[in-house]
């Protein structure tokens, strides 16, 4: 009897045929473990190999592999998001434009990898042209990869710190991916839907948040586990973007993917390498040079050799 490989994901709709059981990769039955809350998940994965498979954030996935974690990530690219809004101020503030950035203080929700935090810095050097070295971000939390260091001019909010609190107190002149709400704080790009959508037109920024990681031993111990993992997590996710095209729209999240769908006229979740190969490239390059990321890394080496080749 084929052993079960223990799983951790959050449900969502390009997952949820996989997680219903009404796609399983073949000859490898697989278990799901919940977890309340997703980046406790990662954590474990990170420091304790806790489970067979994993979601796993993507910068916190480059950073683990430059650290020698023992996992692989497979090209199944379960969370795309949009990050032009994810950076916010306060609206009697001072800072009106990114530019005014520099030489100040930002606060990042949790720590310097983590994914929004590196796309929305992305965004604003690529975009805005903002020396990201000359801002002092202030991490409210610590790095899934212990052995990680951030850049000097990453510093800690401090014990009890809030980091709304401190956007509200002047101690910070903006946050980056924070929920922060009300009517005192606004994005700091304006109109940040149709700014992103406008990236996504003008370079092909589609961000990529989570992808999925397989540990080591497990991929040596059966070296058919990765591409039929991979087809599973495509299959489901085929399920739900037929869904999509049908209409099917229940959340924020549907309404975001349906609405990548109607402006590129494709597959709003494209698993594999080549499909995503530019933005992978883009965000390596940042890892790089935000200092998270030591050497450049050639992308399909990222990956289960086994996918490499797959699309999904």
């Amino acid at each position: 009897m084929a052993q079960l490989l223990v799983t951790v994901t959050r449900t969502q709709g390009n997952n949820r045929a996989l997680k219903a059981g009404t796609v399983s990769p073949a000859r490898h039955p697989l278990t799901f473990n919940e977890v309340p809350v997703l980046v406790d998940g990662f954590r474990r994965m990170v420091r304790e190999l806790a489970y067979d498979i994993s979601e796993m954030a993507l910068t916190t996935y480059l950073c683990a592999r430059e650290h020698g974690v023992a996992f692989t990530a497979l090209p199944i690219f379960l969370v795309r998001g949009f990050h032009h809004g994810a950076i916010v101020v306060r609206r009697d503030g001072e800072i009106t434009k990114p530019s005014q950035l520099e030489g100040r203080r930002v606060g990042v929700n949790r720590g310097y990898t983590v994914t929004t935090g590196v796309w929305a810095r992305a965004i604003l050097a690529l975009e805005h042209g903002l020396d990201l070295d000359s801002v002092t971000w202030v991490l409210s939390g610590d790095e899934h990869v212990q052995a990680y260091r951030p850049p000097a001019n990453a510093v800690p909010a401090g014990p009890g710190k809030k980091l709304d609190q401190m956007l509200r107190d002047g101690e910070v002149d903006a946050v980056i991916g924070a929920p922060i709400d009300g009517p005192d704080v606004t994005p700091l790009i304006p109109a940040p839907e149709e700014a992103a959508l406008a990236a996504l037109r003008g370079y092909g920024l589609y961000p990529i948040n989570h992808l999925v990681v397989v540990r080591d031993d497990v991929l040596a111990a059966d070296p058919t586990i990765a591409p039929a993992v991979f087809e599973a997590f495509a299959e489901s996710k085929r399920r739900y973007v037929a869904g999509l095209r049908l209409g099917a729209v229940n959340d924020s999240t549907d309404r975001m993917y349906a609405r990548v769908m109607a402006e590129t006229g494709a597959d709003p979740l494209p698993y594999g390498i080549e499909p995503n190969r530019k933005v992978l490239e883009l965000l390596t390059a940042q890892a790089v040079s935000q200092h998270i990321l030591r050497e450049p890394v050639d992308v399909d080496s990222l990956f289960a050799p086994s996918t490499v080749d797959l699309v999904g």
